[in-house]
């Protein structure tokens, strides 16, 4: 604990000499809220409220009730130490959420005021999600079950073996090895809340979209209000055929019958999160067209059971659809748009499509309350809190101010939209996060943020890493472009940057930024490229053709040289969609060759940090040692951050301290001093 006090008064110190502005620490003591979901008789919302426990190095939340009427919330659990997640309601106000509160990861049961705690599984392995029906008595399960055999099966007399042996494609995926275990859904009846008879198996499932750690999965799991029904996302592929597809499907378990049915079978492309309607008169979910574009346009597929009937409501519109919510007579959803994640309605029968706020902000969630929405929504300087929407009025009233004891004492940056005109005679969107307290004679540092994904549009997002208040907190002007490749501007734009991202992307990123030095509050002399994955390639592409624009770059877990990444990487249709495919292909050699960072190290003369954790399989850690060793001989300041217990992004609280500390001491190191 004393070596814990001492990294956060360093902290403190280093990174900030005022106290009304944001720090690392007071970013991570920030109560993080998600969640907000609306009890059957509308007059609650389950939400939950986590904090970072740097000490044990780990996140621990508690759930809360937000009362309609009296227009309050409290505490319904207390236990900090324990790890509570995907909570669900059932029609008697009673909540089902997981807990790790014995024996692992098990399914368990509360009132609505936190009493009457029950544990309902009891599976040995624990259980990596599930769903239960809105009667309390279906209860759908997904499980690691044991499918294949593995090396020590093979070799019993070997106890100490570490070996691992494949014959196929996806043997690791993002963060994890694959090993004999499969994901297989079960329904299980229950009998007041205790399960009766066996698990019944309804699919063998090798593998279901958007199950996969580190993601959830009860978003992938519908079950019809007769219980007849169950509903599922499914990619019913394995090993090589997995890897280069996005072919995920919709399937109807029916229950009484045991028959499956696929219902988006001629769609190639992604089908995911289906949901039902409360009448069960409707199935809606998620479609993308193309296979192998993980990108792609999103639209809202509106199915009829009693039909078979199908119709796609967004297709005539020029937008992506991130999640939804399906009312009595029409569909609200979130999309983004112009660099903020709004608020739609479409309406089932006309198709008419309106747009209900307008608000700088991203609304990151979305529930139903008789006559009104609950969201959650955030921005670049305000974490999340709980929103409600009237739908006749469009009013929107904030119902929840969880960090508002933190923020009161805070100056906040002032977030500017700028319009910039690029190399292509486009205008595009740049957000410019100004420091607290901000002085128009002053000349500040700057600082470039390349955003990843690649399609991934720079919102109003608020993020426990890539921080931009923090970022201009510590006295930089953050410039962060919506450059090309990036939804909320149209399906052109959004596709601009697949096979070319050393092109009109990047051609993007130096327009912002010279229109950024040209500002009399920027400083030219001392401007920085920070970013992570796509992110981090930009990173790595600029230090070869900046031509001296920048004094200094971060680079996390950044793809480096394009070659060794496709031969490493595990989902290779986002590989072969992006980038054409396989580097060994004559047809495909120019486009390496003119896209790959690791073919302009000969022009690297400024200094680079490279951060990268060892348990990234997306973009393994060869891609970040490569640029690293590149840059040490080249004779270059430069220096190396490796997590050994981290994938894509870093997610123990402890490493986020190391991550935050040594990012800000780099760049005060090359561009304050």
């Amino acid at each position: 604990m004393k070596k814990i006090i001492i990294v956060f008064t360093f902290l403190l110190a280093h990174l900030s000499n005022a106290q009304n502005v944001l720090t690392i620490n007071k970013l991570l003591e920030l109560n993080r809220l998600s969640g907000g979901t609306v009890s059957p008789d509308e007059t609650k919302v389950l939400f939950e409220i986590k904090q970072a426990n740097i000490e044990e190095d780990k996140v621990y939340g508690n759930a809360y009730i937000y009362d309609l009427k009296n227009k309050k919330y409290a505490a319904i659990t207390d236990n900090e130490k324990t790890v509570r997640f995907d909570f669900q309601w059932t029609n008697d106000n009673s909540i089902w959420y997981i807990s790790n509160e014995k024996n692992g990861f098990q399914v368990w049961n509360m009132d609505a005021s936190g009493n009457n705690k029950r544990q309902i599984t009891n599976e040995e392995n624990g259980i990596d999600g599930f769903k239960i029906s809105d009667d309390g008595s279906l209860l759908v399960l997904i499980l690691d079950e044991k499918i294949t055999k593995n090396v020590s099966d093979l070799y019993p007399e070997l106890k100490k073996n570490r070996a691992r042996i494949y014959d196929d494609l996806m043997y690791r995926h993002w963060n994890y090895w694959n090993d004999e275990n499969f994901k297989q859904l079960y329904v299980v009846r229950l009998n007041n809340k205790v399960t009766e008879g066996s698990k019944t198996a309804i699919a063998p499932v090798s593998a279901i979209d958007k199950v996969n750690p580190p993601f959830s999965g009860s978003e992938s799991i519908a079950v019809s209000p007769d219980n007849k029904t169950i509903y599922y996302s499914m990619k019913n592929k394995i090993g090589k055929d997995f890897a280069l597809s996005t072919n995920t499907d919709i399937y109807a378990y029916n229950i009484d019958t045991k028959q499956t049915n696929n219902l988006s079978v001629t769609n190639k492309g992604y089908d995911n999160a289906p949901v039902v309607s409360k009448d069960g008169k409707y199935v809606a979910w998620l479609q993308m067209k193309n296979e192998g574009y993980e990108s792609d346009k999103n639209d809202i597929i509106l199915y009829q059971p009693a039909t078979q009937k199908y119709v796609n409501l967004t297709e005539g519109e020029d937008i992506t659809v991130s999640n939804f919510v399906i009312g009595d007579k029409k569909i609200y959803f979130i999309a983004p748009h112009k660099g903020c994640e709004q608020i739609f309605e479409i309406d089932l029968e006309t198709k008419k499509l309106t747009q209900i706020t307008t608000t700088i902000a991203d609304y990151t969630g979305l529930a139903l309350s008789k006559n009104s929405l609950i969201a959650t929504r955030q921005s670049m300087i305000e974490p999340t809190d709980l929103f409600q929407i009237d739908l006749k009025s469009k009013k929107v009233q904030q119902l929840t101010n969880v960090n508002e004891a933190y923020l009161k004492t805070i100056t906040k940056p002032t977030v500017k939209e700028t319009w910039v005109k690029t190399t292509d005679g486009k205008e595009m969107l740049v957000w410019h996060v100004l420091p607290p307290n901000f002085d128009s004679t002053k000349a500040y540092p700057a600082l470039l943020y390349c955003q990843g994904g690649p399609q991934s549009m720079v919102s109003q997002f608020f993020s426990y890493r890539w921080n931009l208040m923090l970022m201009a907190s510590q006295g930089y002007v953050v410039v962060a472009p919506n450059r090309r490749g990036l939804p909320g501007f149209g399906k052109e734009w959004n596709e601009a940057i697949s096979k070319d991202w050393g092109g009109q992307s990047i051609r993007d990123y130096l327009s912002a930024t010279d229109d950024a030095a040209a500002k009399p509050y920027v400083d030219r002399t001392r401007m920085g490229a920070v970013g992570a994955s796509y992110g981090g390639y930009s990173v790595y592409f600029l230090a070869g053709v900046h031509e001296k624009r920048f004094k200094t770059f971060i680079s996390h877990c950044g793809l480096f040289n394009l070659e060794s990444w496709y031969g490493t990487t595990e989902e290779l249709f986002f590989a072969n969609w992006d980038n054409k495919g396989p580097y060994w292909l004559p047809e495909n050699k120019e486009y390496y060759q003119k896209n790959s960072p690791h073919n302009y190290v000969q022009n690297w003369d400024t200094p680079i940090m490279v951060i990268h954790g060892e348990l990234d399989f997306r973009v393994p850690v060869g891609e970040g040692l490569q640029a690293y060793q590149a840059a040490r001989l080249r004779g270059l300041k430069s220096k190396l951050l490796l997590f050994s217990n981290e994938g894509h992004w870093v997610n123990s609280p402890q490493n986020a301290v190391i991550w935050h500390n040594e990012f800000y001491k780099w760049l005060e190191e090359d561009l304050k001093k």
